[in-house]
């Protein structure tokens, strides 16, 4: 098992105009040294970084690329590619409403307008409490539930904006 310098020294090597805390870098830091190789597994510590930080700026790629000894431009790359992954913050509880053919033609963008309304916020934007974010997918694959809205892990189906209100009261 390979030991990172977060393990051995305390120490992790972070960006020097780190904003976020340091304990979120160091437990990044442990996490890749327990994978069997980097080789093959940036996905995967892209997937833990944003678990951790909520989102992939610049800072974490930078400290991603280091850990996993690989260039910026590479994370960059990656990161850029998926629609999983995101550059801009999210909040506590993000909203993802689909927006694919099923669910638009069901009024996926009368159910968005409600969300926007309530909140107070646009499509990706966050509320000031940082407690709600508002997102649009292509398509979530459950054309049958449609209109489909997910708030984390959680998929509310056949949404209406008369839910809306009810569906965030879940989350206060």
């Amino acid at each position: 098992m390979q030991t990172s310098t977060c393990q051995m020294t305390g120490d992790c090597r972070i960006p020097d105009r780190a904003t976020l805390p340091k304990d979120l870098y160091k437990q990044l830091a442990d996490f890749i040294a327990t994978l069997p190789t980097k080789e093959g597994h940036l996905v995967t510590a892209l997937h833990k970084a944003q678990a951790i930080f909520g989102y992939l700026p610049r800072e974490v790629q930078e400290f991603v690329a280091d850990q996993m000894g690989v260039s910026l431009a590479k994370v960059y790359g990656v990161v850029s590619f998926y629609t999983f992954f995101t550059m801009v913050p999210k909040g506590k509880f993000p909203i993802s409403i689909c927006m694919g053919t099923a669910c638009f033609v069901k009024g996926a963008d009368k159910v968005t307008d409600a969300f926007k309304q309530q909140l107070g916020v646009a499509v990706s934007e966050v509320t000031k409490d940082g407690k709600f974010s508002i997102d649009c997918l292509r398509c979530v694959g459950a054309c049958a539930l449609a209109p489909v809205v997910m708030i984390g892990e959680k998929v509310y189906a056949n949404v209406t904006p008369d839910q809306v209100k009810n569906i965030i009261a879940d989350f206060q």
